[in-house]
């Protein structure tokens, strides 16, 4: 079959196409003939070997595809890797069916983005109704669905950042109240500035570096600052408890695998996720699609931030 081998640690230029064998299910695990393959900030982390787990080479990435089984069925799931090729093997745990409603690109974001962005907001921040909500990169996967189900869950103020003009519209288009420029000379006047004046409830981050300090800075008392990113590849300055105590504030972290640990979240959470969707009050911004062959030309517009929303990848080119 055709895939997308890394046999060396390194940027885009890593990504090269190959035919390879096709994988074997082990028990347990359901083959999937891959329609799409979702792409992920996570995968280019990956291919640099920088990821929160570690990765041995040579490896076929890719941890999201959605296609058919042998007998039929339309599914989507999480891999461990393998996504970036015609054909890969899921859990049957991490497998999903797909509503007829629900497109490929869509069920993909859905699966990542989607999910990550609903267990930020419900069980790490805990955003209550009329709390403030700030979500960085908001033109994004994760972001532009964030921007959204904050909405949904009664949000009093949703305050998007984003790089281009092009992209804090499109934020504004979602649902969000204020649409801020992310390289603002002080993010954290500007945050504030954008509640009135006031300090904020609940920043949603995967940026890092100086937007998390700057962040961490303009929440109020009882915030919640949910860090589950480092797109900068700059890690934002060490953080004392006792300054935490000082301003009654919280830093919490997410990685979703640890969210299939729990009985039961994964399922409800999709299947909340998949009816909105299908409902139209959940919209997937679909941000391109490009050949398996192109997929180092996919890394390099992602990490150059010349995307929105849901990148993936098409085996059969």
């Amino acid at each position: 079959m055709r895939a997308i081998v890394v046999t060396e640690f390194g940027g885009p230029e890593v990504l090269v196409p190959a035919e390879i064998p096709d994988p074997e299910p082990a028990d347990g695990e359901v083959l999937i003939e891959v329609d799409r393959a979702g792409v992920n900030y996570a995968d280019t982390h990956q291919a640099e070997n920088t990821y929160l787990s570690r990765t041995r080479l040579p490896f076929v990435p890719g941890a999201e595809v959605v296609g058919r089984t042998p007998q039929g069925r339309r599914i989507v799931s999480l891999v461990d890797s393998g996504g970036y090729a015609q054909r890969a093997v899921a859990e049957e745990g991490r497998a999903f069916d797909v509503p007829d409603a629900v497109d490929d690109a869509s069920a993909l974001a859905l699966v990542v983005q989607g999910a990550t962005a609903w267990l930020l907001l419900n069980r790490i921040a805990r955003v209550q109704p009329g709390e403030s909500v700030v979500v960085h990169a908001a033109a994004g996967g994760v972001g532009s669905l964030a921007v959204q189900l904050a909405k949904a869950l009664g949000a009093g103020r949703v305050i998007a950042t984003a790089s281009t003009p092009e992209k804090r519209d499109l934020a504004l288009s979602l649902g969000a109240d204020v649409a801020l420029d992310a390289e603002t000379d002080d993010l954290t006047e500007a945050l504030r500035d954008a509640k009135g004046g006031r300090r904020v409830d609940v920043v949603l981050d995967m940026t890092g570096g100086e937007v998390t300090d700057r962040s961490l800075a303009a929440l109020a008392p009882l915030g919640r600052l949910a860090f589950y990113g480092m797109a900068s590849r700059r890690p934002p300055t060490p953080v004392a408890p006792a300054s935490l105590l000082a301003h009654s504030t919280s830093i919490s972290g997410m990685w979703l695998p640890h969210a299939f640990t729990v009985p039961g979240l994964m399922p409800r959470v999709m299947d909340e996720l998949f009816t909105m969707t299908a409902a139209g009050s959940l919209r997937v911004i679909h941000g391109g699609e490009y050949p398996l062959s192109e997929a180092r030309r996919a890394h390099e517009d992602l990490r150059a931030r010349r995307t929105i929303g849901k990148l993936v990848l098409d085996p059969s080119r």
